[in-house]
């Protein structure tokens, strides 16, 4: 199952109703046969702009984030749920992805630049894509046009 993370915020509320509202939040998750890994609290703030959800308005909210894994069908029945939920201002649910490992050493780093391969690829690309230059062939020993 690929790893989601949610990012939700919610509306500010006291501490009880808040949790009842990540508890909603962790079953709906599990109905769906999904495993959460990770909660996070990223704590109260004022959001940066008001904003209006359910026909309130909002200047100060919750932010969480929560890891987990389900299957990629379901992410759309959360997102649906998560929508119908009056205590979540704002939701989104990013695809987490495996960090790409690049393989780099101070050497080649040092190098300068028309010694890199990276350079000398480029460089071989520019020249297999250069244009014929065009051939004054008019038989004249002299160009008509002025330059």
């Amino acid at each position: 199952m690929p790893s989601y993370e949610l990012a939700l915020v919610l509306r500010q509320l006291p501490r009880p109703e808040l949790i009842g509202v990540i508890r909603r939040t962790a079953e709906a998750i599990f109905d769906k046969g999904g495993i959460i890994r990770k909660f996070e609290n990223l704590g109260t703030r004022a959001l940066p702009h008001k904003v209006s959800e359910h026909g309130v308005v909002h200047r100060e909210a919750t932010h969480f984030t929560i890891a987990f894994d389900t299957a990629p069908t379901k992410i759309a029945d959360l997102k649906e749920e998560f929508g119908r939920d009056i205590d979540i201002i704002r939701r989104h649910i990013f695809k987490v992805e495996d960090p790409v490992e690049h393989k780099c050493t101070l050497h080649e780093e040092m190098l300068p630049p028309a010694y890199r391969k990276d350079v000398q690829e480029i460089i071989e690309i520019a020249k297999r894509k250069q244009k014929p230059k065009y051939n004054y062939n008019s038989g004249l020993d002299y160009y008509p046009f002025q330059k």
